[in-house]
C-alpha cells in the first residue's frame, strides 16, 4: 500500500533521536543518521519505514523487507538482515506504538472535518452554555443550556451536547456523538457515533400484560484519559451513576448498561455487552463479543477470553473463558475432552460403515 494523503509520511526523524525518545538502544551507532518517516508491517515495508517483530515467525518476511529499521527484543536481533537498522527494546510493541504517535500524530484522535477553528456560524450554542477559550465547535453541532466545555476541547460536526453536561479540557468529541446527563474529565476521546448518557434499560411488570418504564435519573461519569469507540453506548444510571475509570479504553460497538462501574486502565474489546450494575475492577481485560451478566463483580486484573459468557463473579487476577465462563485451565480441559469425544464418535462411525 502506498502512502496516502489521509496520513502522509512525517518529514523524518533520525534513528538516533527516535531511539532516545523510545528508550531503545540503536544496535549499530553508525545507523544513527538514517531517517524514518512512517510505520509499516514488515512484509511490505519500504525505505523510510519502521517495523517491529515479536517472534521468530517473521524470519521469512524479514528476508525480503526493505524497511529502514526494525524494533525488536535483543534476543531476536540476529534475525534482522544486515541492511536494516535495529532498535533494541525489551518492549518492542510498546516502543512501536510510541514511534507511531511521533510519526503520525494526526492519527491519534479524530481530526476536525472542517478547516476553520473556533465556533462555527453553523453551530448552535445555547446562550447559557459556558465555553472556555480555544474551544472548537464544528457546523451542525448543538451545545445545550448550562453545558460547560473546557479549553482545547473539540466538538465535531453534528455532535449534540446536552443541557448541563460538563466536558473537561483537551477532549475530542467526534462527529455525530451525543452526550447527555454526563460529567466528562480531561483528555477524553469519544469516537463518531458514541452515545453517552441515554436511558438505561429498566422496566417493571405492569398491572396488565406489558411493562412499566423505570425512570433513569442517574448520570454517567467518565474520568480522565478515557477513550470510547465508535457507536459504543454508555447508559446513565438508574439512580446511581455509571462510571468509566481513568485511562480505560473501550472499543467500537460496546454496550455498557446502567449503574455499571468500570475501574481504571481497563481494556474492553468490540462487541462486549455489560449488563447493569456490574462492578469491574482496575486493569481488567475483556475480549471481543463477551457477555457480562448484571450485578456481578470482576476483580482487579482479571482477563476474560473473547466470546465468553460471564454469569458469576470472577476473582481478581484470574483468567476465565467459555460459556459459562470458568477458569481458563478448566475451559481448555473441557474443550480438549469434547474434541476427544467427537474424534472417538467419528472413529466408531467409520468402523460401522466398513
Amino acid at each position: 500500500m502506498e502512502h496516502n494523503w489521509f496520513f502522509p509520511p512525517h518529514d523524518g526523524i533520525r534513528l538516533g533521536d527516535l531511539a532516545e525518545a523510545l528508550g531503545a538502544e540503536l544496535a549499530d551507532a553508525a545507523h544513527a543518521d538514517r531517517v524514518v518517516r512512517s510505520v509499516s508491517p514488515v512484509a511490505r515495508a519500504k525505505e523510510g519505514d519502521i517495523c517491529y517483530i515479536l517472534s521468530r515467525k517473521m524470519r521469512a518476511e524479514l528476508e525480503t523487507s526493505e524497511a529502514t529499521a526494525i524494533l525488536c527484543d535483543p534476543a531476536l536481533a540476529s534475525l534482522v538482515p544486515a541492511h536494516i537498522a535495529v532498535l533494541l527494546s525489551r518492549r518492542p510493541h510498546t516502543a512501536f506504538a510510541m514511534a507511531g504517535e511521533l510519526l503520525h500524530p494526526s492519527a491519534m484522535r479524530p481530526e476536525a472535518m472542517t478547516s476553520s477553528a473556533g465556533i462555527s456560524p453553523g453551530a448552535f450554542i445555547d446562550p447559557k452554555a459556558r465555553l472556555e477559550p480555544n474551544v472548537t465547535v464544528e457546523p451542525m453541532a448543538v451545545v445545550g443550556k448550562g453545558a460547560e466545555i473546557g479549553e482545547g476541547t473539540h466538538i465535531g460536526p453534528g455532535a449534540v451536547i446536552g443541557a448541563g453536561v460538563r466536558i473537561g479540557r483537551n477532549c475530542t468529541i467526534a462527529a455525530g456523538v451525543t452526550v447527555q446527563c454526563a460529567l466528562i474529565g480531561n483528555n477524553v476521546i469519544l469516537h463518531p457515533g458514541a452515545r453517552i448518557g441515554q436511558d438505561g434499560f429498566g422496566y417493571a411488570p405492569g398491572l396488565k400484560p406489558g411493562m412499566i418504564k423505570i425512570v433513569q435519573v442517574g448520570r454517567v461519569i467518565i474520568q480522565d484519559n478515557v477513550e470510547i469507540g465508535a457507536n459504543t453506548t454508555v447508559d446513565r444510571g438508574t439512580m446511581d451513576d455509571t462510571v468509566i475509570g481513568e485511562g480505560t479504553k473501550i472499543d467500537n460497538q460496546v454496550q455498557v448498561g446502567h449503574n455499571v462501574r468500570i475501574g481504571r486502565h481497563c481494556g474492553i474489546v468490540s462487541g462486549v455487552g455489560i449488563a447493569g450494575s456490574t462492578r469491574i475492577g482496575d486493569g481488567v481485560m475483556i475480549g471481543g463479543a463477551s457477555g457480562i451478566n448484571g450485578h456481578i463483580t470482576i476483580g482487579d486484573g482479571a482477563q476474560i477470553a473473547a466470546m465468553s459468557g460471564v454469569a458469576s463473579d470472577v476473582p481478581p487476577g484470574e483468567r476465565y473463558g467459555g460459556i459459562p465462563a470458568r477458569p481458563m485451565r478448566d475451559f481448555l480441559r473441557d474443550v480438549a475432552e469434547m474434541a476427544m469425544r467427537a474424534s472417538a464418535r467419528e472413529k466408531k462411525k467409520g468402523h460401522k460403515d466398513e
